[in-house]
């Protein structure tokens, strides 16, 4: 995934972001044994997911058009030999 850039754009990084804080904060509220806080750091996990998905609408992520599972092989630009 590395090399066709996979997640490298500002709507992957700001929902990742988005949900990595709520999934952290809903640890620490299940430890400190309050539910609603637990909850309302889920709704923060799936908020992430729909962040990142509006910005991709706007243009913020990466069109599957320069993603090589969406291309044929035929379209690909072979890879450079180092050396």
């Amino acid at each position: 995934m590395a090399g066709s850039s996979h997640g490298h754009t500002p709507a992957a990084w700001t929902g990742v972001i988005i949900a990595f804080i709520g999934f952290c904060a809903g640890g620490a509220f299940m430890v400190m044994d309050q539910p609603v806080g637990f909850w309302a750091s889920m709704g923060l996990v799936l908020l992430g997911g729909v962040v990142g998905a509006v910005m991709r609408s706007m243009g913020m992520g990466q069109p599957k058009s320069n993603h090589p599972v969406h291309q044929v092989t035929g379209d690909r630009t072979p890879a450079r030999a180092e050396g």
